[in-house]
């Protein structure tokens, strides 16, 4: 299919023409009055291409592609769906300026500088401990990953439970169908062991979109194969043959097969067997080095032996998958890349299993930093949303972001030394090769408002939205009580302030108990006492008092009386947001169900797995944001075992 380059004028008219691709019956035209048509398989879905949408192309901005569908494609506006078959959107090129993303084709990218960016943070970074996320808060993030235009989501592991299945399905159909006007809209895959079952629930889960994937993977190194798998050579050659047919027979035309430790791996085991899955019908090859053991230097050459040795590797789009267990991930990525791979997978904040994956802010922010030196590679991320997406991911799975993270970590900005202060007033380059606002940061001293006790409601609302927060007026509402409260105490609410109680209001869990009351007493004369009141989903009040080794403690063994739920605290952290004695604190809380009946199946292994549960708490009294934090950790754990009796429930009516 030939694409709109900026050799193309969009205002010339041409007849409507039908250009086959082998047996598939693609074509792509532009027809009269601007109209674009992308057709498959003898079905048509127009979209309208306003006069102002032309104008704008040609003075260099996007053009707007209205997803207005017309005669026999009416069905298909937005989802491009039809009887189960997925259509291309075709995008409309700028005539100026920086290239616009290619059109997405599953085993091909016309622009061979451009880089797929692969997001797994709902995948790969929930299996870090303690990160278990609802359905909603992953329909959230899935949300804000495609306000940062990532190419592919992987929404999930639908075998591992049937809440995971749902989630990804849900996520399928609300952000995998929601075209923009210029046409994007991200992949949304599902990840499968090479087995039938987990396969027809991947595709179960991610064929409501208009762009499904089906992720399939089996372990390729000499310990994995005798020591896990306890399968031959030829045995795990064939397994996976067998898994990308199978989801290429029911229907999915987009599938990923990942040699599972390819970095362990013999490489002229990995030729084979990548081969065969080509041969088999796999789009994409994922290259993992699944215990982050690789160099850069040595990662690179494995994906350039892949590109020249496998048979077929020109029909497909080679991905690198790296871990972080020494610190390399970043570097290793960008390496794959510069030998060849045109997709990257990576987490929002680098979360994943043990030391997490490749960040997806830093393999961003150096491919765009350094363009030249990677030989013109680029990425269709919008990056202004990065500082959100890495807010949203910290708070909604408790895992903090270290302070000298790089691009996203508090300290990213900051500068103390007297020199570095002294260069940075005469120019603030002297020691920044990218701006806070570049990733959708505002400095403190630029910002312009400075809120205390007398500010009302719009200025609030004025600088969550410089924040980056979208709110209802309903959460407005919220945190604006809150923020009342802390102004009377703070005679200045710094920026920090704010997104704490962003936090605490708008980034937490269904309320099913609300903490109300509590009153501790403790020192050195006596028991640390506390009495604690909830309202529960009844709305009937409940107190009760406990006696623990310390407040906090005391705290929550009076709300495991009043909740009854039987669990062990994993995790307890609490910092302070700002410097002073008047402070807010920030408590996070991980904990875990004793009964494991919350278990959640680790694709790795195969091995059932306690899921965490996590909690935040923000208040200006230590003890009582320690207790919120502990009572919204419950209420994600309770809310989650009562989705599942609900679906129990329906399953055993219908």
């Amino acid at each position: 299919v030939p694409h709109l380059t900026s050799g193309h004028k969009l205002a010339q008219c041409r007849e409507t023409r039908s250009l086959g691709k082998g047996n598939a019956g693609y074509a792509a035209s532009v027809g009269l009055c601007g109209k674009m048509v992308a057709v498959k398989y003898a079905a048509v879905a127009c979209f309208s291409v306003p006069p102002s949408g032309v104008a704008e192309r040609h003075r260099g901005t996007p053009a707007v592609v209205r997803a207005r569908a017309a005669g026999t494609g009416s069905r298909l506006a937005g989802a491009l769906i039809n009887g189960g078959r997925r259509r291309r959107l075709i995008s409309v090129c700028s005539s100026s300026g920086a290239p616009p993303r290619p059109e997405y084709v599953p085993n091909e990218i016309s622009d061979p500088n451009y880089v797929r960016i692969f997001d797994t943070t709902l995948r790969d970074g929930e299996q870090s401990p303690g990160a278990a996320l609802t359905k909603e808060e992953k329909v959230k993030i899935a949300k804000q990953l495609a306000a940062l235009r990532v190419d592919i989501i992987e929404a999930g592991f639908p075998a591992a439970s049937p809440d995971d299945l749902e989630a990804v399905r849900q996520i399928a159909k609300d952000v995998g169908n929601n075209v923009t006007d210029d046409g994007y809209v991200p992949v949304i895959c599902g990840l499968s062991r090479a087995a039938t079952k987990d396969i027809d629930a991947a595709w179960e889960a991610v064929r409501h979109a208009a762009r499904p994937r089906i992720h399939t993977f089996i372990a390729t190194s000499k310990i994995h194969m005798e020591d896990k798998l306890r399968m031959s050579p030829e045995k795990v050659v064939e397994t996976a043959v067998n898994a990308v047919k199978y989801a290429r027979s029911l229907g999915c035309e987009d599938v990923e097969f990942s040699p599972e430790d390819a970095g362990r791996s013999d490489p002229e085991f990995l030729y084979h067997i990548l081969g065969e899955a080509i041969k088999a019908g796999a789009t994409t090859l994922n290259i993992p080095d699944t215990v982050g053991i690789c160099l850069p230097q040595e990662f690179g050459e494995l994906i350039a032996g892949i590109k020249k040795n496998t048979p077929g590797a020109e029909n497909v789009v080679i991905s690198t998958h790296c871990q972080n267990d020494l610190g390399l991930s970043t570097a290793n990525s960008l390496a794959g890349a510069a030998a060849g791979a045109r997709q990257i997978e990576c987490t929002i904040n680098g979360i994943g299993e043990r030391a997490g994956n490749a960040s997806l802010e830093e393999v961003v922010m150096a491919m765009n930093l350094k363009t030249e030196q990677t030989g013109g590679l680029r990425n269709g991320i919008e990056t202004t949303g990065i500082a959100q997406a890495s807010r949203m991911v910290s708070n909604y799975t408790g895992m903090l972001v270290q302070p000298h993270k790089a691009i996203v970590g508090a300290n990213a900005f900051a500068h103390e030394s007297g020199i570095h202060q002294d260069g940075m007033l005469k120019n603030k380059r002297t020691y920044e090769i990218m701006s806070p606002e570049t990733i959708g940061l505002s400095r403190k001293n630029e910002a312009g408002l400075v809120l205390g006790k007398l500010s009302g409601r719009h200025a609030l609302g004025s600088k969550l939205v410089e924040l980056g927060y979208e709110v209802t007026k309903e959460e407005l509402n919220e945190v604006f009580k809150r923020f009342k409260d802390l102004a009377d105490k703070k005679k200045i609410v710094t920026d920090e302030d704010i997104e704490a109680l962003v936090t605490d209001e708008v980034f937490q869990p269904a309320m099913i108990w609300k903490l109300v009351d509590l009153q501790v007493m403790c020192g050195t004369l006596g028991l640390p006492t506390a009495s604690v009141k909830l309202v529960g989903p009844d709305g009937v009040e409940r107190v009760q008092s406990a006696v623990g080794t310390g407040p906090v403690d005391a705290c929550y063994k009076a709300v495991d009386q009043i909740v009854q739920v039987p669990v062990e605290l994993t995790e307890f952290g609490m910092n302070s947001v700002t410097e002073g004695i008047d402070a807010l604190a920030v408590t996070r809380v991980s904990v875990s169900e004793l009964d494991d009946t919350q278990n959640s199946l680790n694709p790795q292994t195969g091995d059932q797995q306690r899921v965490g549960f996590s909690g935040s708490g923000t208040s200006e009294d230590v003890v009582v944001a320690a207790t919120a934090a502990y009572v919204n950790a419950l209420n994600k754990l309770v809310g989650l075992r009562s989705k599942k009796s609900e679906m129990a429930n329906g399953a055993t009516v219908s």
